[in-house]
């Protein structure tokens, strides 16, 4: 394992277009939810709970079965009950799956798979393991997210990343139960949820102006 590729897959640099989406932020901080670092905190903690795990489980099991690629695509669809979140996650896969082909020799897995998937292809690619995959995922759910609230909020960046500091106990944890159940049928994967972040994905879609694209 090399610690230098697992940082390069967690850099929020990749050029994987994660940049140009606020995980669901951007409709919360719009409805008045989040406002501060201290709400920001509640918000990453329960999207690291209910979407982080399921995007970490799913991305563990890819990196470790690659032969499970389009079961475990169908397996997101049907946890993801949001079209625009659906959208968001694929258009996201097809940036990642474009980076990861610059780097290193894939197997293919379609042209738009969730961005779960393809993270977990990148890493098998890469050739990390799944905890390790499961590692970036989680630490995605939070870190991109809480760059989005320095821009939409004019948060103190510094601030924030005490925040992600104080985070990343949880995200290691995170990581872990993902990384145990990365052998588990498709069926029996966490399924958490958050409906009041499908909600605002489908609001957030209708909007004419807006920062990001979900």
């Amino acid at each position: 394992m090399s610690l230098a590729t697992l940082l390069l897959l967690a850099d929020g640099r990749l050029p994987s277009g994660g940049h140009a989406h606020s995980a669901g932020l951007e409709a919360q901080v719009a409805a008045g939810r989040v406002r501060s670092v201290d709400d920001l905190g509640g918000f990453l903690r329960g999207k690291l709970a209910t979407s982080g795990l399921v995007a970490a489980a799913f991305t563990a099991a890819a990196c470790g079965s690659p032969a499970r690629f389009a079961e475990l695509d169908a397996g997101l669809d049907a946890r993801t009950p949001s079209p625009a979140l659906r959208k968001a996650s694929r258009a996201q896969g097809r940036a990642l799956l474009r980076a990861g082909r610059a780097m290193w020799p894939m197997a293919d897995i379609g042209r738009e798979p969730h961005q779960p998937v393809a993270l977990g292809a990148l890493a098998a690619a890469a050739g990390l393991t799944p905890g390790q995959a499961a590692t970036a995922a989680a630490h995605g759910t939070i870190t991109g997210p809480a760059s989005a609230a320095v821009r939409l909020l004019g948060l103190d960046p510094y601030g924030v990343h005490a925040l992600l500091a104080r985070l990343a106990p949880a995200c290691d944890r995170v990581a872990a139960l993902a990384a145990a159940r990365s052998c588990d049928a498709v069926d029996d994967l966490p399924a958490a949820g958050a409906p009041l972040l499908d909600i605002g994905a489908e609001h957030h879609a209708t909007w004419e102006v807006r920062l990001f694209a979900s």
